[in-house]
């Protein structure tokens, strides 16, 4: 497992692609959950799937993230947003590779990497007992962090030459480069 982390806005759903396209997954599927957007009453459904008939409403089989993932990566998005209650399920499958759909008796197998990512200190929500501290350490095997643009701003004049390749493409344009002026101010903003 790969935990990221960073501030919002810092790059970490690209590292996470990044990490794909170099993995030996990299012709496999990519599986991006964005943690924040899943109502916390749904989120089991959501990772492990469901079998109909399983509550009111499931009237057909459903996929899960982590069986769409097989084979390949799954990437989880602010991981600090998994309700408590689902964390053990998730630490099972990343412990046995195993899970059971919700309201099925069998349990499936898959072979899924786990990339996670989070804006905030995990280790600090471990002390407040809402992150369990077990699943904190098998998420964080190897962490990545990422410092904000305002401390590598080294990055800056990379960043500035891509997106004005980018934006020269997009909109037919033939923009040469940035000022100098300009490259400063970008190195002043915080």
């Amino acid at each position: 497992c790969i935990l990221i982390t960073g501030e919002t806005g810092t790059g970490k759903e690209l590292i996470a692609k990044a990490i794909h396209k170099l993995a030996e997954t990299k012709n496999k599927k990519l599986i991006i959950c964005d943690c924040v957007s899943i109502p916390e009453n749904l989120f089991e459904s959501e990772l492990f799937g469901y079998a109909r008939g399983a509550f009111t409403g499931a009237d057909r089989v459903k996929k899960g993230l982590f069986d769409e993932a097989d084979d390949g990566i799954i990437f989880l998005d602010e991981i600090r947003d998994i309700p408590i209650s689902a964390q053990a399920k998730l630490l099972r499958v990343i412990e046995n590779n195993q899970f059971r759909a919700i309201g099925s008796n069998e349990t499936k197998n898959v072979n899924v990497k786990v990339i996670t990512a989070t804006n905030r200190d995990l280790r600090s929500l471990v002390k407040q007992g809402t992150f369990r501290e077990d699943l904190f350490h098998r998420l964080n095997r190897i962490e990545i962090h990422l410092p904000p643009l305002r401390e590598r701003t080294e990055d800056i004049p990379l960043l500035a030459r891509h997106f004005l390749k980018h934006y020269n493409q997009k909109f037919s344009k033939n923009l040469k480069g940035i000022s100098r002026e300009v490259q400063k101010l970008f190195n002043r903003y915080s």
